[in-house]
C-alpha cells in the first residue's frame, strides 16, 4: 500500500485506540454483553462496582452476577421483544450484605438493547444520590410531620420547637421580650352540630387565615430582625397559639391579643350564611414563664380557661395562682368520677309553695331535686366547687342523669307513702350536655315508665340563657314537651332573652330570678320587672315562681304581684328525702297563713 492507501487504516485504529482508552477510563461503568447476560466487554470501573456480587469471583455473565440484587433481570431482558430500546433504567441496586465497607451501599443499572444481539449496560455508585433522596424525604416528611393538614399551618410539634429555642436564649442577647397567645374557639361543637364538619372546618380555616392576617411584624416589634419572629399555629382541633417575639412589654403584646380578639369576633361569611365563632384566649409573657415550651403552653392553656369562665370572647393573662386553681380543678374532676362510681352523690329537695287564696301557703305543690356530694375527706363538698367542674370537663351529663334518675325513684316512693299529702311535681335541671343528646327525650320517658311517674309530675327545668341562645336546645325542649312533661324556665331575667320573644319559647313556667326578687320590696324598679313577667307569662298561660324569697316582705310583695308560686329560705332549705317527708309532716302538707 502507498502512503496515501494507509492513512485512512491509521485513523481508523488510531480511533478504535481512542475509544478503548475513553472505556476504560470512564467514571461510570460500562458493560457489552449479549441477550443472554454473556459479557463480551466491559471496564474497569463495572468490574471494580460489580465484583462484590460475584459469588465465585466470575464476571462472565451479567444476569447471573446480579441474580441476587436484581433476580428478574434475565426474564426483563428476554421479554424485551423490540429490536432496540431501554430495557430498564435508572435501576436501583442496593447490595446489603455484599457491599464492602467503605464502597458503594447502591448501584443504579441501566441496560440498552442496542440490536438484535447486544446489551449495553451501565453501572453506577448510588450511594451518594441515594443518601441525599433519603435526606430530602426525611425534611419533607418532617415538615409534613409540623403541618397542621387543614389549614397548613404549624402545628403543636413546630411550636414547642421553636418556643423551646427562645427560652434557651441567653439572657443578656434578649433585647425585648415575648409572649405566647392560646386560643379556643367558643362553642365550636356547636357549630359542629348545627352546620356539620365541613363547615365547621371551613370556620377553622378562615380562622388561621385571619391569625396570620392580623398580625404585622414590622409594626408590633420594636427589630423586625431581631428574634424568631413571629408564629401562628394549629394545635389542636380549634386550637390555635401565636408566638409574639421582640415585644416592647407585656402591653404592647396584649395590644396584640386585643387586635386578635377583634378580627376573629367578625362574622364568617361562607355561601348561604354568616357563622360567628368567637375565641377566648391566654396569655403568657417570658418573664413568667419557666424553661419549657410545654409548660409554658399549659400555663397558657390554663389562662384561656379562665377566660371562658370569665365569660368567653376575651383575653386573660396568666398568674401562677391559676396553676393552682387548675391543680384543684384537676383534682376534683378525678375525685367526681370517683364519686359518680362510688355513690358518693345524693339530692336534695327544695319545696316550692303555691300562693293559695285568702293568703294561705299549699306546702306540697312540688319540690325541685339537686345534688349534693358527700366526700369521704372533705364532707359535703358546696355545689358551686364543682357544678362547675361537671361542665367543664364533660361530666354535668351524668351528673344530671343521675338526679333524673334518684329523684324521680324518691318521687315515686313519696306518692306511695304520702298519697295525697306528697308533693304533687317534682323540678329537675337540665343542663346543656343533657340537652345535647339525641336520646334524652326517650331517656327520660323510660324513667317515667320505670318510675311509674306521669308525665305531667315532671317538671324540666333549663336556664333562660340556654333555651334562648341553641336553636338545637329549642328543638329537644319541643321533643320533651311532647311527652307531656312540664318545661320552666329558670333564672329569667337574667340571660339573652326578652319578655317580647317568651312566647318563642315551649315553657309551662316561668321562675323569676332571686336577683330581682331579693329587692322586691325595696326597689320600685324590680317590683315593676317582676310584674310585667308576670303579667306577660299569665297572657301566655304560663305560671310564675319567685325565686330566692327570704323574707316575709318578699313573699308579700310577690304575692300581690300574682306570682303563683315561690321559693326560697323562708319556706324551707334544700332537704334530703327524710328530712323532706318530716316537713311536710309538720306543715300538714296543706294550706296554713303567711304573717302579712
Amino acid at each position: 500500500m502507498t502512503h496515501d492507501e494507509l492513512a485512512p487504516h491509521a485513523d481508523k485504529i488510531d480511533a478504535y485506540e481512542a475509544l478503548v482508552q475513553f472505556l476504560y477510563r470512564a467514571p461510570i461503568g460500562l458493560v457489552q454483553a449479549g441477550l443472554d447476560g454473556a459479557v463480551d466487554m466491559l471496564n474497569p470501573m463495572s468490574s471494580s462496582l460489580l465484583m462484590p456480587l460475584a459469588r465465585d469471583g466470575s464476571l462472565d455473565n451479567l444476569f447471573t452476577v446480579l441474580q441476587d440484587v436484581a433476580p428478574q433481570l434475565r426474564d426483563v431482558a428476554a421479554s424485551f421483544a423490540e429490536p432496540s430500546g431501554v430495557v430498564c433504567e435508572g435501576l436501583r441496586l442496593p447490595l446489603g450484605d455484599a457491599a464492602v465497607p467503605g464502597g458503594p451501599q447502591v448501584l443504579s443499572l441501566s441496560i440498552l438493547k442496542l440490536d438484535g444481539t447486544r446489551l449495553m449496560a451501565t453501572v453506577t455508585d448510588a450511594t451518594a444520590e441515594m443518601q441525599r433522596e433519603q435526606e430530602r424525604l426525611a425534611r419533607r416528611l418532617k415538615s409534613q410531620a409540623r403541618t397542621d393538614a387543614l389549614t397548613r399551618m404549624p402545628n403543636r410539634e413546630a411550636l414547642l420547637e421553636q418556643l423551646q429555642q427562645m427560652l434557651a436564649r441567653p439572657a443578656g442577647e434578649a433585647t425585648a421580650g415575648f409572649a405566647l397567645l392560646f386560643l379556643n374557639c367558643d362553642r365550636f361543637r356547636q357549630i359542629n352540630d348545627a352546620h356539620g364538619q365541613a363547615v365547621g372546618d371551613r370556620v377553622l380555616v378562615q380562622v388561621g387565615e385571619r391569625i396570620r392576617a392580623a398580625l404585622r411584624p414590622p409594626s408590633d416589634r420594636i427589630d423586625p430582625a431581631a428574634g424568631s419572629g413571629q408564629l401562628a399555629a394549629r394545635t389542636g382541633a380549634d386550637e390555635f397559639a401565636v408566638v409574639l417575639d421582640g415585644m416592647r412589654c407585656r402591653a404592647d403584646a396584649e395590644k396584640v391579643a386585643l387586635r386578635l380578639l377583634d378580627a376573629l369576633a367578625r362574622p364568617h361569611q361562607l355561601p348561604g350564611q354568616d357563622i360567628t365563632c368567637r375565641m377566648s384566649m391566654g396569655l403568657v409573657w417570658s418573664d413568667d414563664a419557666g424553661g419549657l415550651a410545654g409548660e409554658m403552653l399549659r400555663d397558657a392553656s390554663i389562662a384561656m380557661v379562665e377566660a371562658k369562665r370569665a365569660g368567653g370572647a376575651r383575653c386573660v393573662v396568666f398568674e401562677t395562682a391559676m396553676r393552682e386553681r387548675a391543680a384543684r380543678r384537676a383534682d376534683i374532676e378525678s375525685d367526681l368520677r370517683l364519686a359518680l362510681a362510688d355513690d358518693q352523690l345524693f339530692t336534695v329537695y327544695q319545696p316550692v309553695v303555691g300562693f293559695a287564696p285568702a293568703g294561705s301557703i299549699d306546702h306540697a305543690a312540688g319540690v325541685e331535686a339537686l345534688v349534693r356530694w358527700r366526700h369521704p375527706v372533705r364532707g359535703i363538698v358546696p355545689p358551686i366547687d364543682f357544678i362547675q367542674v361537671a361542665e367543664e370537663s364533660g361530666l354535668i351529663g351524668a351528673l344530671g342523669d343521675f338526679v333524673l334518675r334518684r329523684s324521680c325513684r324518691d318521687f315515686a316512693a313519696w306518692q306511695r307513702e304520702l298519697g295525697p299529702r306528697a308533693p304533687r311535681l317534682l323540678a329537675v335541671n337540665l343542663s346543656r350536655a343533657q340537652l345535647g343528646q339525641a336520646d334524652l327525650p326517650v331517656t327520660v320517658a323510660a324513667v317515667l315508665r320505670e318510675y311509674g311517674m306521669q308525665p305531667r309530675q315532671l317538671q324540666l327545668e333549663v336556664t333562660e340563657s340556654l333555651a334562648a341562645q341553641d336553636q338545637h336546645v329549642q328543638e329537644r325542649l319541643h321533643e320533651l314537651k311532647a311527652l307531656g312533661v312540664k318545661l320552666a324556665l329558670d333564672d329569667f331575667g337574667t340571660g339573652y332573652s326578652s319578655l317580647s320573644s317568651l312566647h318563642l319559647l315551649p315553657v309551662d313556667t316561668v321562675k323569676i330570678d332571686r336577683s330581682f326578687v331579693c329587692q322586691a320590696d325595696t326597689s320600685n324598679h324590680h317590683r315593676v320587672l317582676i310584674e310585667a313577667t308576670v303579667k306577660v307569662a299569665q297572657s301566655l298561660g304560663m305560671n310564675t315562681v319567685a325565686e330566692g324569697i327570704e323574707t316575709e316582705a318578699q313573699a308579700r310583695v310577690v304575692r300581690e304581684l300574682h306570682c303563683a308560686k315561690g321559693q326560697g329560705y323562708l319556706f324551707s332549705r334544700p332537704l334530703p328525702s327524710g328530712d323532706l317527708l318530716d316537713w311536710l309532716a309538720g306543715t300538714g302538707a296543706s294550706s296554713s297563713t303567711v304573717a302579712a
